[in-house]
């Protein structure tokens, strides 16, 4: 019987064992291990209440790489799906290195003390992952993620190569708070108060953060919202492997309400990660915001809306110029009703369960560290409409982005 651990048990961690649950052909045995193993419990409860599937549950401290090889030696998956913070990546890697197992995750790994999102920490694994002979899949989320799929379906049947590549993340959805984040607020405010740096010409140009924006009309009538270009990871490994890129931009829609209330917690030194001395106490002032924060998994029976992530493409095909816009719209109500999350954890924890499908079915199994578009994306595509997040192509569309 193939078994998966699935580590982190948070917002996406949920998800994703509710889909593998869903999956049972192709994941037979379930392990969920966080931390707090009491999260766990709770989901592994959920899941036998609704889908009749039991799944066992594990305490393990992620940042302890012995810690993480015992567990991995005693239940002996053929992969972990790693769904824990950016921050442990590489240790994770390191213990699926030491014990034989295959790996993949969502983000790529970030210094916990620098807000310094790069590819190149866990590039530096190839030679370890190709002589071991495991496969490293990195990204498979929604952006990095099927967005960067939804880049190498675009390239493989609608271009000769392709020239500009705008990414743009729309949450129409609406939690009702006054101020709360989709996902982990820590990584949430650090990307977004990140230097912004887009792709163009082989190397990255920056600006300020937040100083770029433009107006996007989404399609299906989900609405217009504002976009502002900031910093993704997909940018990097992109640029990389699609040499033909002239431009390449990352685009996130943002409330006046959240930029206000971002604005006003970075003025008295809120978002700072840097640790710093009150009452006698370090504390790191992101932490402490974190902790007074609305937790994103509870955010589900709330939110109300839609999203709408997809890539707009330019290039040439035939000789002559063209676009194409790739994108899935979901409905958080409909997340909540499936698997009991909003729509932002949903659509990174399908992908993920997907990349994780590629790997044990072994249609994207190759030894090595492999970002998720150097790989074939149709049975990835393939796998998206079936699982919940289908997806549309808009051929020459009458929209574009000011470029």
């Amino acid at each position: 019987m193939k078994k998966v651990l699935i580590i982190g048990a948070g917002g996406v961690g949920r998800v994703v064992a509710f889909k593998c649950a869903q999956n049972a052909e192709v994941f037979g045995e379930i392990i969920l291990a966080s931390r707090t193993e009491s999260k766990c419990i709770e989901i592994a409860n959920e899941i036998e209440k609704s889908l009749q599937k039991t799944i066992k549950t594990a305490a393990v401290d992620a940042d302890n790489v012995p810690a993480l090889v015992a567990l991995l030696n005693q239940t002996k998956p053929e992969l972990v799906i790693n769904v824990a913070l950016p921050y442990q990546d590489l240790t994770i890697m390191d213990a699926c290195l030491e014990a034989g197992v295959h790996y993949m995750d969502t983000a790529n790994y970030e210094p916990l003390d620098t807000a310094k999102f790069e590819y190149k920490w866990q590039w530096a694994y190839q030679e370890k992952f190709e002589k071991a002979g495991l496969t490293a899949l990195l990204g498979s989320g929604f952006d990095p993620g099927a967005t960067n799929v939804f880049t190498a379906y675009a390239a493989k049947h609608y271009f000769d190569e392709i020239h500009t590549l705008d990414i743009i993340d729309v949450n129409g959805g609406d939690h009702g708070y006054p101020f709360a984040t989709n996902f982990n607020p820590e990584i949430n405010i650090r990307e977004v108060t990140a230097t912004c740096r887009h792709w163009e010409d082989g190397e990255f140009v920056e600006s300020p953060a937040l100083s770029t924006s433009q107006s996007f009309t989404c399609p299906e009538e989900v609405g217009t919202y504002d976009i502002y270009r900031m910093y993704h990871e997909e940018l990097e490994s992109l640029g990389k492997h699609f040499p033909s890129l002239k431009k390449a931009q990352f685009w996130m829609s943002f409330s006046q309400n959240y930029l206000k209330h971002l604005e006003v917690l970075g003025n008295v030194g809120m978002t700072g990660i840097e640790a710093i001395e009150f009452e006698g106490q370090k504390i790191v002032p992101i932490q402490f915001l974190k902790a007074l924060l609305p937790d994103p998994s509870t955010l589900g029976p709330r939110t109300k809306g839609k999203t709408c992530i997809g890539c707009l493409v330019t290039g040439i095909k035939d000789g002559v110029e063209k676009t194409v816009y790739v994108y899935n719209i979901k409905d958080h109500q409909d997340c909540y009703q499936e698997v009991g999350s909003q729509a932002i954890s949903y659509t990174t924890g399908v992908p993920a369960m997907i990349g994780a499908k590629m790997i044990m079915s072994g249609k994207w199994k190759k030894p090595g560290v492999w970002n998720i578009e150097q790989l074939d994306p149709d049975p990835f595509m393939d796998e998206l409409n079936e699982q919940g997040l289908p997806w549309q192509v808009i051929e020459n569309p009458n929209f574009n982005l000011v470029k």
